[in-house]
């Protein structure tokens, strides 16, 4: 496998914000999104083994009582990666608690059961709106999340109207809106979390606001975290 980096560091989004967790970021991705913060990883990388990585995870993670039990796979694009499935068996095997982070662009349903998947679905002022595998919708199951990155009130629109007609949040764990965060380097203006709570609560939707914890625990800008 190529991997960009591997780490521990806090949850930041999704109903597990908050708690330590082990990360392991793979190299790659096919998709453009215009507020995308970790482009660091499209491409370079590592190439480890599967068991090199089972190793450097268990060293992060610990052992006993004290050991860290969730993992997560994230990108760039995990699921480009033909040996991804594969890499979440033998994480689940090791009693992790696994995460998969992906951009719905591929289907999730090659991967174990039992692997918790965050499943994006691409907004339009993304850049790459119209890319979800809609057969994602049968693969996605009740400890799932899905999420939507909203920059704009064209994309919370879209969002909700997605949401009302695919009936999400009977079919999943969490549906989440999560606001674009600001580049640090002034490319995109990004959503205040403000504007879009507002228009949540305005509207009584079902859904979660995910805010990205360790950015405000981080400069946004920090790789590792």
């Amino acid at each position: 496998m190529v991997i960009t980096e591997i780490f521990k560091s806090i949850q930041g989004e999704g109903t597990r914000a908050g708690l330590p967790c082990i990360f392991v970021r793979l190299t790659g991705c096919n998709l453009r999104c215009v507020w995308c913060d970790t482009e660091y990883a499209f491409h370079g990388g590592t190439k480890y083994t599967l068991d090199e990585v089972l190793v450097q995870v268990r060293s992060l993670a610990g052992e006993g009582e004290l050991r860290v039990p969730l993992v997560e796979i994230t990108g760039g694009e995990p699921l480009l990666q033909k040996e991804t499935p594969v890499l979440a068996e033998k994480l689940v095997a090791d009693g992790y608690r696994v995460m998969i982070e992906t951009s719905g662009e591929r289907f999730i349903g090659v991967l174990p059961p039992e692997v918790i998947k965050i499943v994006d679905v691409k907004c339009p002022d993304s850049g790459e709106g119209g890319t979800f595998d809609m057969a994602n919708l049968d693969a996605i199951d009740l400890k799932d999340e899905v999420k939507f990155v909203i920059a704009s009130r064209r994309d919370y629109d879209f969002a909700s109207e997605f949401i009302a007609e695919h009936r999400l949040p009977s079919r999943a764990n969490q549906v989440i809106f999560s606001p674009a965060f600001p580049d640090p380097s002034g490319r995109w203006q990004g959503l205040e979390s403000r504007q879009l709570a507002e228009w949540i609560l305005a509207d009584r939707l079902p859904v979660r606001l995910g805010l990205q914890l360790h950015k405000f625990i981080w400069d946004p800008a920090t790789k590792g975290v």
